[in-house]
């Protein structure tokens, strides 16, 4: 009876220690932190992009440290500058998967460079949303691929339907080479004949051209065209607006929602005057009226931003907080990090009240956003305004 009184104390406090094992555990994991990826195009030739992408993800996770963190662990901002090259996308998003075991990833900056590393997250099963446009992205939908911002087929949809309005339907397209480029060019081709748009010409030119007088020429010469899109994405859209100019050209320009940003008008100069393109009530914020849901958003978005850097917003670092926001909604949603709970809420977002307008995710539809989270926006005297 002694033997087993003994037997029984010792198994007490062999359970015990494991208890406390356990407990000592679950307690290290509650403390460490909440590792968010980021691969983006830092420097480079979508620098204008990445770099905001990268500073808001910077500020935003030092606030929410700073309010307590998440589901009370802190944020950990783990991010790799691609420079916009697909090979190293590929690498650093691997490394992020496997050597920082990150719970979910933000990034790429750029069409390219998300897609180079859509088979890994795939395979790895890791939540990814992407600050890149194209439809490709989540189309058709990929289990683990969410988006932020607008697509390319609803910004030719928008612009398409804006040249109605004032009565334009003959017009012409000058596009890049580049991923984004082609992509929205094919998505324009595609919708045209449905909006009631007619394409007369069609060209295009390098990522590495400085010039486009050629291709705005042969525009010019094409007989009945009433407007001229430019799908494009980078420092070409800048170039083929100073040529149009140049050129003597009179009918509308519009150019794409990959351009909106202040940078664009200040390479762009005085030939900017008059182009249209859709893009994220951001760029208009402190016009939007008191009743826009947006309004609080945008505004408190662009007062950070631009007090912490000392430089002009941009939709693209909107895109980015809007994924680290997301992000955090979806984690708090599921009560957890863990990979699979958190793409399983970002899947049922509803109502999230971004930057680039109100979600409503679905498991038809990884980006939630549809044609009124665009505002058609105008440059006049060397800023943004709204189309009417």
């Amino acid at each position: 009876m002694m033997s087993s009184m003994h037997g029984l104390h010792r198994l007490a406090l062999r359970l015990g220690a494991a208890a406390t094992l356990a407990i000592c555990a679950g307690l290290s994991a509650a403390q460490e932190p909440i590792r968010i990826g980021a691969f983006l195009s830092i420097t480079g030739p979508a620098s204008f992009l990445g770099d905001p992408e990268n500073k808001t993800l910077e500020l935003y996770i030092e606030k929410l440290n700073a309010a307590g963190g998440v589901l009370g662990r802190k944020l950990q901002l783990i991010a790799y500058d691609d420079a916009g090259d697909a090979e190293k996308a590929r690498t650093f998003a691997r490394r992020l998967i496997e050597q920082d075991r990150v719970d979910v990833i933000v990034g790429g900056t750029t069409t390219g460079t998300t897609m180079a590393v859509v088979p890994l997250v795939e395979s790895a099963q890791v939540p990814l949303l992407s600050l890149a446009g194209a439809v490709v992205i989540i189309e058709p939908v990929k289990k683990w691929v969410f988006k932020t911002p607008h697509t390319d087929r609803m910004a030719c949809e928008k612009i398409f339907a804006d040249m109605r309005a004032r009565k334009l339907s003959r017009v012409a397209l000058i596009s890049g080479s580049g991923g984004f480029d082609k992509s929205m060019r094919g998505e324009c081709l595609g919708v045209a004949k449905k909006a009631g748009i007619q394409v007369l010409a069609d060209e295009n030119y390098g990522d590495r051209d400085t010039d486009m007088t050629a291709q705005l020429t042969k525009i010019r010469n094409t007989p009945g065209v009433q407007a001229v899109l430019n799908p494009g994405f980078g420092q070409g859209p800048a170039i083929v607006t100073r040529n149009f100019r140049q050129l003597g050209l009179k009918m509308p320009l519009y150019q794409s929602h990959g351009v909106a940003s202040k940078e664009f008008i200040r390479l762009s100069g005085e030939a900017a005057e008059g182009v249209r393109l859709p893009a994220a009530a951001l760029l208009v914020a402190e016009s939007l009226p008191a009743s826009d849901k947006q309004r609080p958003v945008v505004v408190g978005y662009k007062r950070e931003y631009e007090s912490r850097f000392k430089s002009e917003v941009s939709t693209f670092g909107g895109h980015a907080y809007d994924g680290l926001m997301l992000a955090v909604e979806a984690m708090k949603a599921a009560g957890s990090s863990e990979r699979a709970k958190v793409r399983d809420a970002l899947e049922n977002v509803r109502g999230y009240v971004g930057t680039a307008g109100v979600v409503n995710m679905s498991a038809k539809d990884h980006m939630g956003l549809d044609l009124s989270a665009f505002r058609m926006l105008e440059v006049r005297k060397g800023d943004w305004t709204l189309v009417p």
